[in-house]
């Protein structure tokens, strides 16, 4: 059975590594963190080194024992192109993608140097979207990163979106994400970056999809942009 998520943007999450480190501003107040944390205290095996990073060996499989086709989330809890993360495990995660045709996969990373440095090496199946995270203008280098990989699809997650990014280049892009940061200490969205993208995304035929305005309360604050949801996604 897939793992489900209430992650808006894709169907079922899978973990073949939990854990990371902070590594840019949008990382200050990291779900994934305070989660693993809870986890951890509860006792749920997989997370007894807390928020370290760790492989998780005997999941590498999972999605070949998934029938049904899902759109899958890789690492939701961890970041693929992490340091720490073996050279050989990423290859063995994207082997495991290859061979699962009939599944659509997404990963996002803030570690776009590395993904730039392994590109040329990976073996980019048509099944396999490659997504970036820009939550301020001083990470906006990794669109350039992104773009020069070989993945069929190529997005963006602008969340926590903490700063209008005027310059932002979508040429090369097919999918971008804006939400705001939810949780405690969640930092304000304002409306007007959120439009600015979605008039770029909508100028260049872009999909835009809108996760949440976010806020110390995620369910209150909603997903509605211009009285509607706009959930739109790549066609392939």
């Amino acid at each position: 059975m897939a793992i489900g998520t209430s992650i808006e943007w894709t169907e079922s999450t899978w973990n073949p590594v939990t854990g990371c480190s902070k590594i840019s501003a949008g990382c200050a107040n990291c779900y994934a963190e305070r989660m693993a944390r809870r986890l951890k205290a509860v006792g749920v095996p997989n997370y007894a080194n807390g928020f370290e990073v760790t492989l998780h060996e005997e999941l590498l499989k999972l999605p070949l024992k998934w029938r049904k086709p899902k759109i899958i989330f890789v690492n939701s809890m961890s970041d693929l192109f992490h340091e720490k993360i073996p050279d050989d495990f990423i290859a063995r995660v994207f082997d495991i993608m290859n061979r699962a045709s009939w599944h659509r996969f997404q990963i996002l990373t803030k570690r776009s140097d590395r993904l730039s440095r392994m590109n040329p090496d990976l073996p980019w199946a048509e099944n396999i979207r490659m997504g970036v995270t820009v939550e301020d203008r001083k990470c906006a280098f990794r669109v350039e990163h992104l773009r020069k990989t070989r993945a069929s699809i190529k997005f963006i997650s602008m969340e926590p979106l903490l700063e209008p990014i005027a310059e932002l280049d979508l040429i090369g892009i097919d999918w971008v994400i804006v939400g705001g940061e939810s949780g405690p200490g969640a930092r304000p969205l304002n409306e007007d970056w959120v439009m600015d993208i979605k008039g770029k995304c909508q100028t260049s035929n872009i999909p835009f999809f809108f996760k949440q305005w976010g806020g110390v309360n995620k369910k209150k604050g909603g997903r509605l942009l211009e009285g509607r949801l706009w959930n739109q996604m790549p066609v392939r």
